[in-house]
């Protein structure tokens, strides 16, 4: 028989093993101590995406407190031009694919790894489809004539290399995916805003004593082929890459929201908790560039509870 001793030993081991497991998974917001301005966007994160055209020209420029920090650009493919301090000009390849840049403070670890991907574009669709891929007909006539309705410049393609990439520090790629039957490669339409948004409704949540190292996400991107066969509204946010529908999935994981309100149910009191959350932040000044539809949603035969957030740019309002 094991002695006390060894017994002792491997208890200790255990709950060693125990917590840093935990601690492996335990919520971070991953911020870089500076921030990254493109495309009208500023962002604090160490994981920054884009997704632009073929040849496309970004800014890229640093927001630092500080005037006397220095950054370095560095990047594996396209071309650069530095306009000022800390400010560039990147030009995107020609060729579709994933492309990194990385941004760090002189003389320390600090640093911002910006993913870029340049899509397809829209006009490279042959009827329905794109490389195999059923993308459906998008509608002729946007919804009001709003621009925010209008067809996708083009499509990220996602194969098995790049799909768990993670795209913003607690998001992959394939999250987002069309939940169509289809191999590789997909098409993905996806906005920059909207994974900036998550990031910081996650960041919220936790603060708030919800644990979640990521949102488990019902439905991302929709091409218009799959939301027509599942019946869902013709103009639905999801054609246009600028929403997500959410869960907290940790406890066990399971596909189903987690019991936040611990009363033993698994229902729409869940959901209402995140959907609170995300409502309240719309009081606050520096949340106007995040603005967008908010909805909940009960369990259903097909799904759980959830909760709709998207960056329309309008207020929007449904479930309660």
């Amino acid at each position: 028989m094991l002695s006390t001793k060894i017994k002792v030993l491997f208890l200790i081991l255990f709950i060693l093993f125990f917590i840093s497991i935990r601690a492996a998974r335990a919520y971070s917001p991953e911020k870089a101590g500076f921030s990254l301005n493109f495309k009208d966007i500023t962002s604090p994160h160490k994981v920054v995406s884009t997704f632009v055209l073929p040849g496309e020209e970004l800014t890229l420029e640093v927001l630092d407190e500080s005037e006397n920090n220095h950054y370095v650009l560095e990047s594996q493919a396209g071309s650069i031009i530095q306009e000022s301090v800390n400010k560039w000009k990147w030009q995107a390849p020609e060729k579709k694919g994933f492309y990194t840049i990385k941004i760090s403070k002189s003389q320390t670890l600090e640093s911002i790894t910006f993913h870029v991907f340049v899509m397809v574009p829209f006009s490279e669709l042959k009827g329905e489809y794109l490389n195999g891929y059923r993308i459906g007909n998008y509608p002729n006539i946007p919804w009001k004539n709003l621009p925010i309705y209008h067809p996708p410049r083009g499509f990220i393609e996602v194969t098995k290399e790049n799909e768990e990439t993670y795209i913003a520090p607690h998001f992959q790629l394939k999250q987002f995916s069309c939940k169509q039957k289809g191999d590789y490669p997909k098409y993905v339409v996806l906005k920059e805003l909207l994974l900036l948004k998550l990031e910081l409704i996650l960041e919220r949540v936790n603060e708030e004593g919800y644990s979640a190292v990521t949102f488990n996400i019902l439905s991302g991107y929709r091409t218009p082929y799959y939301n027509r066969v599942i019946g869902n509204v013709k103009y639905s946010r999801h054609l246009y890459g600028g929403s997500a529908d959410i869960f907290i999935d940790e406890s066990p994981k399971d596909n189903l929201m987690d019991d936040l309100n611990k009363d033993g149910k698994i229902d729409y009191r869940d959901s209402m908790i995140i959907y609170n959350i995300v409502d309240r932040m719309y009081g606050e000044p520096w949340y106007e560039t995040f603005i967008g539809g908010l909805g909940l949603y009960r369990k259903a035969s097909s799904h759980g509870p959830f909760v709709h957030v998207d960056v329309r740019g309008f207020r929007a309002r449904w479930g309660t």
